[in-house]
């Protein structure tokens, strides 16, 4: 987008992620995986991190021991690690992941503050439904088991509802019973939520984009300035949807969420954490002080 870098758009800044690894180091990390489900490709996450102008060499040197997996299908594990909802799933019972998703005691979310086309903002949270491996969830899935050369996205299984997941996997609890994108992916990222909690969210609002996820005809600069962390994910969330001066408890067709159901009131329903403000305690700058309005009919 007008030449600037993926991490000044849509990507969170290698930057950032670089200076969370080497903190993590400083905090005794024996061993730091970055994971990414790369676009319609299988080939190693290093090798589309330095298409994307990331210092791979840098990042490699931020602490002891740190490596990479794309987690797009398989990857480099002998099986997929089956993660469940639990009581009061909305969408799907379970998750089949790569097993870089098991294999952590932090698992951390580095998102980007920026709209979502479909769920209006798309922060540490909705940044889960990378996790889904297109090799089982995505549109040239296996029918009966993974295809690890996959080439497509995920919309069919997870916005349209159009199809279901290899039939290895866990499929959907209501199959064909709803095709709307607002009332899917909140749901669907409440769940994927569910299963593989988050415990550190850190959120890249330094320079982002505003009207859509991704560069397109609409979709403008924004330079807020500002680094959301926070232990609970809906709270951050929150707090990050706020800074966007959006109402974090907003129903579907308010400024934040104009085509979608709140995934974080949802995931409040699923008791995985609070959107009032109130019980939310803000460190650092007040949320006053980095407010920065986003497009509220984004």
């Amino acid at each position: 987008m007008q030449d600037r870098p993926p991490g000044f758009t849509h990507w969170a800044n290698p930057a950032v992620a670089g200076a969370a690894a080497y903190l993590f180091g400083r905090a005794g990390a024996t061993r730091i995986r970055f994971v990414e489900s790369s676009a319609n490709t299988t080939k190693p996450l290093e090798e589309t991190l330095a298409e994307a102008e990331w210092d791979v060499k840098a990042l490699r040197s931020a602490a002891k021991v740190v490596e990479f997996e794309n987690t797009v299908g398989l990857g480099q594990g002998k099986k997929y690690s089956c993660f469940q909802v639990g009581p009061g799933a909305y969408m799907f019972p379970a998750w089949d992941l790569n097993h870089s998703y098991e294999e952590t005691d932090v698992f951390v979310s580095m998102a980007k503050l920026k709209n979502h086309g479909i769920c209006g903002v798309t922060l540490s949270m909705k940044n889960l439904y990378g996790c889904t491996p297109a090799s089982i969830y995505g549109n040239d899935a296996g029918e009966d088991e993974p295809n690890e050369s996959p080439k497509s996205n995920r919309a069919g299984v997870g916005h349209q509802g159009t199809r279901a997941p290899s039939k290895c996997s866990p499929g959907e609890l209501s199959f064909g019973t709803n095709h709307d994108p607002g009332y899917r992916m909140p749901r669907v990222v409440a769940d994927l939520v569910a299963a593989r909690p988050i415990h550190l969210a850190i959120i890249d609002g330094i320079e982002s984009i505003a009207g859509a996820e991704l560069p397109r005809a609409a979709t403008r600069a924004t330079k807020p300035g500002v680094l959301i962390a926070g232990t609970n994910p809906v709270c951050t969330d929150s707090v990050a949807a706020a800074v966007m001066g959006c109402n974090p408890r907003a129903v579907r067709g308010e400024p934040g969420f104009p085509k979608s159901d709140n995934m974080l009131v949802l995931s409040e329903q699923r008791g995985l954490g609070s959107t009032d403000l109130k019980r939310v305690e803000v460190r650092g700058v007040s949320i006053e002080q980095a407010l920065y309005p986003y497009d509220k009919t984004a």
